[in-house]
């Protein structure tokens, strides 16, 4: 049968691979997962254009394969690009004759059965926050993920997979709990279910507690504010809360903040159901949305939280709303993706092309939306970029590190195929209440649609991003 690897984000906190009730009392809890690869240096903390980094990114990244240290990030400066908060977790992709029952009880028997013994490692992909570091990695930014990884087999198996991408991981075990079962303290495992139809289930222990997987974490650990204040942006998504308490999250964006790091948030599936959750919740929900400095959401979670049906305007509500955002990101699928700023409207209809699979395409757009931000890209060419790895996430089979590479998204952005809908477009921003002038990336020639529309030619956005990148050596497939 075949298998085909999904989307984790479905449930972020996942099932551990065996169940170890013993609880760990006069026992000592695991030690805290502390993984960096070395450390890249850049210049009073300012993204650098790739192609001057690209002189040096080959050295840099052999000497991260040997564990040569490299200089920076001892004087305070930020040499991490990207760093993700929480969402680690390994995705076990299987296929199975049906998918588990829909009654609780009888799925958590299901998934218990699954979880008695490990499949094979050919079933598993790194998944959670794994797939937008992956992607960004690729883009040539320097990440870090910032989590739990435990010290089983998944773990192990996570860790290599994060450092053969060289990408870092920063372990939050400083507050541990005693009495804590041990399997509190294992990996996230997302089983991935496929029937024969191609039918997708998901199971994991997320689904079966009150309390987030990780709820012995009751504060920001200490060497995560570390890594915080040393990364230019900070990502954070609505299944965080899956993992920790509401006000841990809360304190990152705090940390981030007063570290004058950046707040990427991207509110998910999981916003409607925070928007209605308990107190702590709301709070926090709110605090992300209004303190964020870049929102991503789709058009569907735009409307679930504005009640506003047109996504330029529900754009609009939220960046009224915020009190430091900036950017507000809106994804819309096979047509395409907007950015909102205080002073723009900017439209990229997205490229044509033969979709095999689109998990794992979201988190790889997030990826270029942040290339964009730190090196200060006009808000089309930045969505230009993100559209073109999202699509090539789509064209292959998975997410994982089966998400963009490099050679894939040059060769979209040089073939520039837009799947252009110019009525789409005029429509959405006639709705703009505020009057700002609004840019519609195209692939034809055009005086402009009205009096506030500017069309930007495809053939001069590629332009100046390919320069950005041809010079960057691309990065070999990773092995499983």
């Amino acid at each position: 049968m075949a298998l085909q690897t999904l989307n984790p984000y479905r449930h972020a906190a996942a099932v551990s691979p065996a169940p170890s009730p013993v609880p760990h009392r006069g026992h000592p809890p695991p030690h805290a997962v502390l993984h960096l690869p070395p450390r890249r240096r850049l210049a009073g903390g300012a993204a650098r254009p790739l192609a001057v980094a690209a002189a040096v990114s080959g050295a840099v990244n052999e000497a991260r394969r040997r564990g040569v240290p490299q200089e920076g990030g001892e004087d305070g400066r930020k040499d991490t690009d990207l760093a993700t908060l929480g969402n680690l977790c390994v995705d076990v992709v299987l296929s199975v004759p049906q998918l588990p029952p829909a009654q609780q009880e009888e799925r958590k028997a299901y998934m218990e059965r699954l979880a008695a013994s490990p499949p094979d490692q050919k079933f598993w992909e790194a998944g959670g926050n794994c797939n937008l570091a992956f992607a960004a990695a690729r883009l040539g930014l320097n990440c870090s993920t910032l989590g739990h990884v435990g010290e089983e087999i998944y773990g192990k198996f996570l860790l290599d997979v994060l450092q053969a991408e060289g990408i870092s991981v920063v372990g939050m075990l400083e507050n541990t709990n005693a009495a804590a079962c041990r399997q509190a303290y294992e990996t996230l495992l997302c089983w991935v279910l496929v029937d024969p139809f191609q039918k997708h289930g998901f199971c994991s222990r997320a689904d079966f507690s009150q309390e987030p997987a990780f709820s012995w974490i009751r504060k920001l650990p200490a060497d995560i504010r570390t890594a915080i204040h040393h990364s230019k942006i900070l990502f954070c998504n609505g299944y965080a809360f899956d993992e920790f308490f509401p006000d841990v999250i809360a304190s990152s964006i705090d940390c981030a903040i007063c570290s004058g790091t950046a707040v990427f948030f991207d509110p998910g599936p999981r916003g409607k159901s925070l928007l209605h959750g308990t107190l702590g919740e709301q709070r926090a929900l709110e605090h992300a949305l209004r303190l964020s400095d870049v929102l991503l959401l789709t058009s569907d979670e735009a409307e679930s939280l504005t009640n506003i049906r047109n996504p330029v305007q529900a754009g609009q509500e939220l960046l009224k709303r915020g009190i430091r955002t900036k950017q507000v990101v809106i994804k819309m699928g096979s047509r395409g993706s907007i950015m909102i700023t205080k002073n723009t409207i900017s439209c990229a209809p997205a490229f044509k092309i033969d979709v095999v699979d689109t998990v794992g395409c979201g988190d790889s757009f997030t990826a270029a939306i942040a290339f964009g931000f730190l090196h200060d890209l006009p808000a089309v060419n930045t969505l230009t970029l993100a559209n073109a790895v999202g699509a090539a996430t789509a064209t292959g089979c998975g997410a994982g590190r089966n998400v963009a590479r490099l050679d894939k998204v040059l060769q979209l952005v040089r073939e520039a195929d837009l799947n252009e809908d110019v009525t789409l477009w005029t429509e959405l921003t006639e709705g703009n209440s505020l009057r700002i002038e609004v840019s519609i990336l195209s692939g034809m020639a055009r005086n402009g649609f009205s009096e506030n529309i500017v069309a930007v030619p495809v053939t001069k956005v590629v332009s100046e991003l390919l320069p950005m990148f041809e010079a960057v050596p691309v990065r070999s497939a990773v092995q499983a």
